[in-house]
């Protein structure tokens, strides 16, 4: 395989840096919607657990939808669509934006049934989000609780379960990709595809094709906060269908208006760095190193992926990675995300790609 300049050169910055910091990282960027860079260094696989980059693939992309169904707004509070959620002032958007004081995660895992249907143990979850404390309003608090509440929302607004709430969104907006759930926790095809994350100390065993998360485990491999899995080309497909309909080129439903408002700060400047769903750059510490714009709009996966998206440049950076086989507390790769970043954007300035 022939590299170009920036290629080459981002390869030797991995391989130095990844060393006790991840097995393997794939790396592709976009710019002006081309690619400009696609590498991988290490041990590499065709699928990845995108952990919380199901967030914004999955369920910001289906409430950006129901949106423009009509079947909420941004002054709609989450007890107006579950009567049973007990925050009676809470907002759909304070979910979103992570402000609205719920708890940045519970081990719901250690209270659910495996031995119940998907269904009931949705049923036993429901039960035990309704006794939720609120704990800070001042700042936004990052919060799987709230995006597991939003699961909830969707399939009220969907009228379904939430899995074949994601088989609707994959249908509408990515078909074609290898974005996939696996309900109950069944690997559709040979494990050996997969990167494996971690010897998981509850399930006793190498997690491997099957969700990294516990509290989508304990869900059944089906939740709005985690779950999904897909290759380099699902991310950066999804990367060029974000900056596809920002800028009002895309061939589908989402209005370029609702796409930009989504894609809008949502909190003041000293509450949290974040738009409608999508994380923003926190000056001198995000994890899109210090040339993506204040502008840009991404997230991270706990299991080492990411996706961010620059306006401004007009670029794009996917990175996927099973950092969490080093050890769930491995903080190196925090550390080399940023970097990766920095060195793609300097390399590309430098090589005039």
């Amino acid at each position: 395989m022939k590299f170009s300049v920036l290629e080459k050169n981002l390869i030797k910055q991995l391989e130095v840096r990844i060393r006790d910091t991840t097995p393997g990282v794939m790396v592709r960027a976009y710019q002006g919607g081309r690619i400009i860079c696609d590498v991988a260094v290490g041990q590499t696989y065709a699928y990845y657990d995108l952990a919380s980059l199901t967030k914004v693939i999955f369920t910001t992309q289906a409430m950006m939808y129901a949106f423009e169904l009509g079947k909420w707004t941004f002054d709609t509070k989450v007890s107006d669509v579950l009567a049973w959620f007990p925050h009676k002032e809470t907002k759909l958007t304070e979910l979103m934006t992570h402000s609205s004081g719920l708890s940045w995660w519970l081990p719901f895992y250690q209270e659910l049934n495996m031995n119940l249907s998907l269904s009931e143990r949705r049923d036993q979850l429901k039960t035990i989000l309704q006794s939720a404390k609120l704990e800070n309003h001042q700042t936004a608090t990052y919060s799987d609780v709230g995006y597991i509440v939003l699961g909830y929302v969707l399939e009220r607004f969907f009228d379904k379960p939430l899995v074949d709430v994601w088989t609707e969104i994959k249908e509408k907006f990515y078909v074609g990709t290898t974005l996939e759930m696996h309900p109950n926790n069944e690997v559709p095809m040979k494990v050996s595809l997969f990167a494996p994350t971690e010897e998981c100390p509850v399930r006793r065993r190498l997690v491997q094709g099957e969700v990294h998360d516990l509290n989508c485990w304990a869900m059944g491999g089906v939740s709005s906060h985690a779950g999904l899995f897909g290759s380099i080309d699902d991310v950066g497909w999804y990367s060029l269908h974000l900056r596809s309909h920002l800028m009002g080129i895309a061939r589908y439903s989402i209005r370029q208006k609702t796409a930009q408002l989504f894609a809008k700060r949502a909190l003041p400047e000293g509450k949290g760095d974040w738009a409608m769903g999508y994380m923003m750059p926190t000056p001198g510490a995000s994890s899109c190193g210090g040339y993506f714009s204040l502008k840009s709009i991404g997230h991270t996966g706990f299991t080492g992926t990411s996706m961010w998206y620059d306006p401004k440049m007009d670029m794009s950076v996917v990175i996927l990675s099973n950092r969490v086989l080093y050890g769930a507390d491995n903080k190196a790769f925090a550390q080399l995300r940023p970097e990766i970043h920095n060195w793609i954007v300097e390399n590309y300035r430098r090589s005039g790609v």
